[in-house]
């Protein structure tokens, strides 16, 4: 009996626990930073990935988060106008959360370069840096927290 109320109390706990917000608490003026690399064309990795990134924006709400998703490698397709490559639900999910101002995609140049593509290949709204590496190093020393799910 005593084991079942135990295991009754712990069930209840992990119920009702929350996430305890670290100081300063997220806010319009102090928004958290994250930044998350998309670096496969497989369909499954940025599933997932536009999974996190819908998953923290949910949790903190839009206002209270900035998010950066830099688009690399073979990730680089996923920011392409015509992806035929994956599903096309993949790329309905990506446009959604581009309508959000705190939600920003990146392409890397040096990426385009190697597989031939010009902005004019890109989704609209999708900004191009010289190296998407460097964009992640540098948004880390500013702050961003990066996030590899």
């Amino acid at each position: 009996m005593k084991k079942l109320l135990v295991l009754c109390v712990m069930i209840f706990t992990f119920l009702v626990a929350e996430t305890e917000l670290s100081e300063p608490k997220p806010s319009m003026v102090n928004p958290r930073k994250f930044v998350f690399p998309i670096t496969s064309a497989d369909e499954e990795e940025i599933s997932h990935v536009l999974s996190s990134v819908s998953n923290v924006v949910k949790f903190y709400g839009v206002d209270k988060c900035e998010v950066v998703i830099v688009a690399y490698s073979k990730g680089i397709k996923s920011v392409l106008k015509e992806s035929d490559f994956f599903d096309k639900e993949i790329q309905k999910r990506l446009k959604s959360l581009m309508m959000y101002d705190t939600v920003e995609f990146i392409a890397c140049n040096n990426t385009m370069k190697t597989y031939e593509i010009t902005e004019k290949d890109l989704l609209k709204d999708v900004d191009v840096v010289t190296a998407g590496i460097v964009e992640i190093i540098e948004r880390q020393l500013g702050g961003y927290v990066y996030v590899r799910p």
